[in-house]
């Protein structure tokens, strides 16, 4: 864990197929990139910045986004992370995505380090 730093950054990106509209998430009625989508391509930007950097795993905890454009079918679209705080097991970022046009959606995502087999045996 000592390898995670605040400041710390990753990207993730993708392009907005038919399987990444909100049609297809069942949260609207536009093929439009939908909120969903965008969100876990966030939480994937901060996954795997812990993974890369220190090898731990995690798991999302908490989010607070703003979808702030809609984005077509074609369009390439990317998330920043930033880690912005340690406190103990829990990391927060700070998270934004965009298009060539500028930001899409923006917001906040916490995640707590875990013990993949320790977590899994609690599900019984």
């Amino acid at each position: 864990m000592e390898d995670l730093k605040t400041g710390m950054t990753n990207r993730s990106e993708m392009t907005v197929t038919d399987d990444t509209t909100a049609i297809r998430y069942d949260s609207g009625a536009l093929p439009v990139y939908s909120t969903p989508a965008m969100l876990a391509l966030m939480e994937g930007a901060c996954w795997h910045l812990v993974k890369n950097v220190s090898g731990l795993d995690t798991v999302g905890t908490l989010v607070n986004i703003e979808h702030l454009r809609a984005c077509k079918v074609g369009t390439k679209v990317w998330a920043d992370a930033e880690l912005a705080a340690i406190d103990g097991r829990k990391l927060s970022f700070n998270v934004a995505a965009y298009d060539d046009k500028g930001v899409i959606g923006k917001g906040y995502h916490e995640r707590f380090i875990v013990d993949p087999e320790r977590f899994m045996a609690k599900l019984g």
